[in-house]
């Protein structure tokens, strides 16, 4: 059992992430001190470093992990379907979920990449392969006489619309905003040829 001390922590760390989504996607990464990071929570900055050795370790903090959980996610959702048809459709809305639940997380990976060390640029790099290939392999069982390059052409395309649309969402309500979603991320994938 973590003592109070140790959730107390781990709290304080979750905090700063949040925190550090929030401010690097209004700000960019370089727009940012670790004076900022600290204030966001109600600390120092130098009480950051109990937490993360740089601002750097901040940043990749946030972007592996949330790579990290998007692989976990993708693989816990195939290996709890009962069938390829359902596993794609329950991935789109994996998706969906994150998309809509973690917006400035997207910014910052679309802006902010290259401020990685190059050993995180490349962890997150390779964990976002293994994501899409996830994908591609549901696809692949689905739809198997069609090219692999194809399919992770799909899926890529797919993740595009995905992230991008909730920068631009904000006048359709949350629910038509997440059928559309699907709906248009199905289609994408290859619409009756990924049915059973």
């Amino acid at each position: 059992m973590p003592t109070a001390r140790g959730r107390a922590k781990a709290e304080r760390r979750d905090a700063l992430l949040s925190s550090a989504a929030q401010l690097f996607a209004g700000r960019g990464f370089d727009g940012v001190s670790i004076e900022d990071l600290g204030s966001s929570v109600g600390v120092s900055g130098p009480a950051v470093y109990r937490h993360f050795p740089s601002k750097q370790a901040v940043l990749a903090a946030l972007l592996v992990g949330v790579s990290e959980g998007l692989l976990a996610g993708g693989r816990a959702v195939v290996s709890s379907t009962a069938d390829d048809a359902s596993a794609l459709t329950q991935l789109v809305r994996f998706h969906v979920d994150f998309a809509l639940r973690d917006p400035d997380v997207i910014r910052v990976q679309d802006r902010d990449l290259a401020a990685l060390a190059p050993q995180d640029r490349e962890s997150v790099r390779d964990l976002q392969r293994r994501y899409i290939d996830l994908w591609v392999d549901v696809l692949a069982r689905l739809s198997p006489s069609t090219d692999r390059a194809e399919l992770r052409l799909r899926a890529q395309a797919t993740f595009g619309l995905l992230n991008s649309t909730p920068h631009s969402a904000r006048s359709v309500s949350s629910a038509r905003t997440r059928a559309l979603l699907e709906e248009m991320a199905l289609a994408a994938l290859g619409g009756p040829a990924t049915q059973p």
